[in-house]
């Protein structure tokens, strides 16, 4: 009986091995079947991947066949553009010269009338009723034309740039300045100034106030250090996105999204003149030295130099192709930087309106550029966070700092040249130091800071925030 037992116990336990078996067999066929699966689907993508590559490979030769093209074609843009300057100062030349001909024409004609009635004298009612023949028509036309012409010559009389330019006085200042640099800067306080982000701040060049200016299309100037609000302009149609003050200080200049540039008195808040002529919105402006000229650069790919005394546009910068996103003079110079979203920096000299020297370096829209106290350094910032800092006087580019990847909105020197200090896209306030590059970060934005700036002692950090709030650190 024993052994019947166990010989049914082995029976089964046989059986249910050979259903294990069949079973392992059943998933030992599935998987081999999902593994030639796989194994093909991998053969396919490598395949795919190879013939990618080679595409790439076509592509990037391609691409390098055309680049001599490109090449050649910028030389020849460089050159035509160079050519119409040239030209563009021929033909003023020529207008010159036809301008003083036809007064030289009108003395004489002057001189002939004076000396005509020691010939004849005719009594006023003869002359009244005498016939005027064809001649002396035109001749008198020809008087009454040029008179007017004269008459709006004189009214809107063009300003003169100056050419013995007073030398800089931050020189002095940065000479005379032996206190160490400051970067231990605490947040002191915040003022809630704007409803939509704050786009730009200037200090004031004597007093104690700011202007900021907002995307909500409002400016305000404040006193400071309490914050408390002594005027608000309005009128421009669009978010404002920068503004300078006037060399003495009665006058701010603000740009604008409705693609106009206004000029405003600070005495009693009024709008006092409006530029009209760029096509696209205008991102920066500046004043020159002398207080007589106002540029401006705009997403329409140029900038403009506007005459206050005439009113009218003296000259457009044409050579950059993409988005000029900040404009600035040299001190007290004539020469303009701007930095464009094509990459590149350009010098100009505003009395011809050419182009003197183009900078290359940064792979991305470079978003602003500034000049040193001194006027002997460049910094400028980009979209991904890369700040580049370059000698003016060589044209050379000195040292590139990263601190990205968040995007560079402003850069700012204080008034000593030794802290350049940027605001970043991630709300951070970036210090460098120029004598060791160190670099000193200040935490204390909610999110995105758009512009930073420097009391005029050095001793307080201005920034403009996103959420519309202005932070002062000291």
């Amino acid at each position: 009986m024993l052994l019947e037992n166990e010989n049914k116990i082995l029976k089964k336990d046989l059986k249910h091995y050979k259903q294990a078996a069949d079973k392992a067999r059943e998933d030992l066929l599935k998987t081999q079947k999902e593994r030639d699966f796989h194994r093909m689907h991998h053969k396919r993508t490598v395949q795919e991947k190879d013939k990618l590559i080679n595409d790439l490979k076509g592509l990037k030769l391609h691409y390098a066949s055309y680049e001599p093209t490109i090449r050649v074609l910028y030389e020849k843009h460089h050159a035509l553009l160079k050519q119409k300057m040239l030209t563009s100062l021929e033909r003023d030349r020529a207008v010159g010269q036809i301008s003083g001909l036809q007064e030289t024409l009108k003395h004489m004609e002057i001189g002939h009338t004076f000396h005509a009635p020691e010939i004849r004298v005719v009594p006023n009612c003869e002359k009244e009723n005498a016939p005027e023949g064809p001649t002396q028509k035109g001749l008198r036309e020809a008087r009454e034309q040029s008179k007017r012409k004269t008459k709006m010559k004189v009214s809107t009389k063009d300003s003169e740039f100056p050419t013995d330019m007073q030398p800089n006085p931050n020189l002095c200042l940065c000479k005379e300045n032996i206190c160490p640099a400051k970067f231990d800067y605490k947040l002191n306080n915040i003022f809630r100034l704007h409803e939509l982000p704050v786009s730009c701040i200037a200090t004031h060049p004597h007093k104690d106030i700011l202007i900021s200016c907002g995307e909500d299309r409002v400016w305000k100037v404040v006193g400071l250090p309490k914050g408390n609000v002594l005027l608000t302009g309005l009128g421009h149609t669009d978010w404002l996105s920068d503004c300078c003050f006037h060399p003495s200080g009665n006058k701010l200049a603000t740009s604008s999204g409705d693609t106009t540039v206004k000029l405003w008195d600070l005495s009693k808040g009024n709008c006092i003149l409006t530029f009209e002529g760029h096509t696209h919105a205008v991102w920066s402006c500046t004043w020159h030295s002398c207080g007589d000229f106002v540029a401006s650069s705009s997403l329409d790919t140029t900038s403009k130099i506007w005459d206050v005394n005439s009113e009218r546009c003296r000259c457009t910068l044409y050579g950059h192709t993409d988005s000029v996103n900040s404009i600035e003079f040299f001190p007290c110079s004539n020469i303009l930087l701007t930095s464009s979203a094509d990459k590149s920096l350009s010098a100009w000299d505003a009395r011809t309106g050419k182009c003197e020297q183009s900078l290359y370096g940064h792979m991305h829209s470079i978003n602003d550029a500034t000049f040193t106290p001194r006027g002997h350094m460049i910094a400028s910032c980009d979209a991904c966070g890369v700040t580049k800092l370059w000698d003016f006087r060589k044209l050379l580019p000195i040292v590139s700092i990263d601190v990205g990847p968040s995007p560079g909105n402003e850069v700012n020197f204080d008034s000593s040249g030794q802290v350049l200090a940027q605001a970043s896209g991630n709300g951070v306030i970036h210090l460098l130091d120029l004598k060791s590059g160190q670099i000193h970060k200040l935490m204390g934005h909610e999110s995105e800071a758009h512009t930073v700036v420097f009391s005029h002692d050095g001793e307080t950090l201005f920034s403009g925030d996103s959420d519309g709030t202005i932070r002062t650190w000291s």
